[in-house]
């Protein structure tokens, strides 16, 4: 079954168990997926690959944690719960994410592969480090990294 079907058949479990923000947080997903799919040109009863919807998935936990960020900083605590309470059913439906030590390992495998020794290089580094990593890694994650192997 493919991670689309899945999440639509798991608003009938949130449904029947009675969990509000499950339910609220599955809806806008499909929801999201429709809209991937319409922008892709295609019918809307139409399902998503695993990895378009895995990118919709994405791009809702960057939503949901921008939002945290902002929340925090204007003093709505109540707003900011909400959102981590959001961000963690979507969390569950995402790989996890490699640790930044993996992360770092990699970096300078591909610095010392690339043989990039200055930071003027460091955009193409970034860049050869994401494409390697696509999906397995946070992007502010690798950000860090390289940022840190050049100081």
């Amino acid at each position: 079954m493919s991670l689309h079907q899945k999440i639509r058949d798991e608003i009938k479990v949130a449904m029947l168990a009675r969990e509000a923000v499950r339910l609220s947080v599955l809806r806008g997903l499909v929801a999201s997926f429709t809209n991937e799919v319409i922008a892709m040109k295609r019918k809307p009863q139409e399902e998503l690959s695993d990895e378009d919807t895995l990118n919709v998935i994405r791009r809702a936990v960057k939503q949901r944690k921008d939002s945290i960020e902002q929340f925090t900083k204007g003093g709505r605590k109540d707003l900011a719960d909400s959102e981590q309470a959001e961000l963690n059913i979507l969390q569950t439906y995402i790989p996890a994410m490699m640790s930044i030590d993996d992360v770092r390992a990699v970096a300078i495998q591909k610095k010392t592969e690339m043989g990039v020794t200055d930071k003027s290089k460091m955009g193409m580094l970034m860049s050869a480090i994401m494409k390697e990593l696509k999906g397995k890694a946070d992007g502010a994650d690798v950000k860090t990294v390289v940022e840190s192997l050049f100081d």
